[in-house]
Parts: C-alpha cells; structure tokens; sequence
C-alpha cells in the first residue's frame, strides 16, 4: 500500500537508502517519506545505527611455544554521516573486521609469553581497537569498544598452570608452618629458661631462709641456755627435724618410700653431713 502511495516508513535508529534509476540519490532519516517510483526512485535498502557486537575467536601462538584461544569482543555501529559508504562500501562487514582482528592478534600475541598475554590482555584490546578505527573509519564505522573478554591455553597447558600453583602454594605454606613451628619452639625455650631460673632463684632464697633461721635458733638457744654450744644446739635442731621428716613419711599414703640407715649411732653421722651441706649453701651464698 506504501508503495501505491509512494510513501515509505523509515523506523527508529535507522536510515534507509534511496536510489533513482539505479544510481545512489540520497539517505533518508527515520519518519514517513515520499518517494515517487514513477520518476525512477527505488529504495535500495535499510542500515541499522545501532550499537553490533562481534565476538572473533582466534587460534595463535606464544612467544614460549603455547597455542591458545584469544577471544575478542567487537562492538561497532555504522555513522549516520556516513551510511552511504557503510552501505555500499562494504558487502561483509563482519568478514572484514574478523580480518583485521585476526591480524592484529597474530602479530601481538606471539611477541609475549604465555604469562605476559593474561597481564597484557588490555594492550592487546587497544591494538586491535587502533587498528579496526584505523581501518573501518574509512566504510563508515566506527568502533566502539574492543574487548579481550577470555585467553584460553590448550587444556594440558592450563592443568600444567593450575599444578605448579598449587605446588607454589603447598610449598608457601609449608614455609609458614615451619617458621610458626619455629617461632613456638623458641617461645617454648624461653618459657623454659624463664622458669628454670625463676625456680632457682627461688630454691636459693629458700635455703637462705633456712640457714638464716637455724641461725638465729642457734644464737637463740645458745644465750638462753648457758653452757651449750652452737654444735650442740645444731644437733638437736637436725635430729628434731629428721624425726619429724620420718614422721611424714610414714604417715602419708602416697608417698614413696624411702630408706635411711637407721639408728641411735647414725643419727650424728646423718647431723654431720646435714650440718656440713648447709653450711657449705651458707659459704657460697
């Protein structure tokens, strides 16, 4: 019915192209036109202004040997400025860009190792992207966007990649473990070293008070007992302590038992070497 009317309906984010006799006439903007086919007038065809999209995967080599899959995402649109050249310029225009991509990936990739290709993915994205405006500016496109949205190594390559992480984070580990194993055996040291001489500080200051208590028991008994002697009093003070000793042991359940040489004539031999140890702590403090 358009046609009958010469009225042709152009829709939104599109311009159609018109051609009189065969021969490029002019762009039409979106709306209702009039377009005479009796004085040779035609509509040659419809060009899209939206934003495309093309994902181009391409197959290339590393600088270390590797085959890998690099994954380019292509985002352009025809200029409305330009639609003629994007309209008649051009017969595949995704056949042309997968062209360029192609090139530009394959005269990147294999100057960079495997690992420098996953951090360098960004520089690879505006190579292409310099590349494509460069070159599709000239049939009415423009490039929106280039994106590297995916690296894909051959599957032997990237298990290979995944094992020698895991083994660099097992042997990591392992070096944390064995540095706080460390750490704990040094702190365990000087815990104990701490406690051994805070415990023989306190054994020396425990046989300090002990010879400065028979001390005074001595010097004591000696000035309220006329006649006696210091050796006298310290036998008494030793025999007294060793009853009460044997007292102990005997009364107490759990105790080990232990034997002594045992009897009236023992008990100055036991005082004498008792007396002569402590006197010897005395010297030596």
């Amino acid at each position: 019915m358009g046609n009958l009317l010469c009225c042709v309906q152009v829709d939104q984010s599109t311009v159609a192209i018109t051609e009189q006799f065969g021969k490029y006439q002019d762009v039409l903007q979106p709306g209702c036109h009039c377009l005479p086919w009796f004085l040779g007038f035609q509509l040659a065809g419809h060009l899209s202004l939206r934003v495309q999209q093309l994902d181009v995967r391409c197959e290339t080599k590393t600088k270390d040997n590797v085959f890998v899959n690099v994954v380019a995402s292509i985002q352009y649109r025809a200029l409305a400025d330009k639609a003629n050249d994007a309209f008649y310029r051009l017969t595949n225009t995704k056949g042309q860009i997968q062209a360029y991509v192609f090139d530009v990936i394959r005269a990147s990739v294999p100057k960079l190792n495997l690992d420098d290709v996953f951090e360098q993915k960004n520089e690879i994205a505006k190579a292409v992207e310099d590349e494509l405006e460069k070159a599709m500016s000239a049939y009415g496109y423009e490039i929106v966007q280039t994106l590297i949205v995916d690296i894909e190594p051959d599957e032997h390559v990237k298990r290979a990649m995944n094992e020698i992480n895991a083994a660099a984070r097992m042997r990591l580990a392992a070096n944390e473990k064995a540095e706080a194993e460390k750490i704990l055996q040094i702190k365990r040291a000087e815990g104990e070293a701490e406690s051994k001489y805070l415990s023989g500080l306190g054994i020396a200051r425990q046989r300090q008070a002990i010879v400065d208590g028979l001390r005074d028991s001595v010097l004591g008994f000696s000035v309220n007992v006329p006649g006696t002697s210091a050796k006298d009093v310290m036998d008494m003070v030793l025999l007294t302590q060793y009853f009460d000793t044997m007292k102990e042991i005997g009364a107490s359940s759990k105790s080990s038992a232990v034997f002594l040489p045992h009897g009236p004539g023992v008990v100055r031999d036991v005082a004498s070497q008792i007396r002569d140890g402590l006197l010897q702590a005395s010297t030596q403090h």
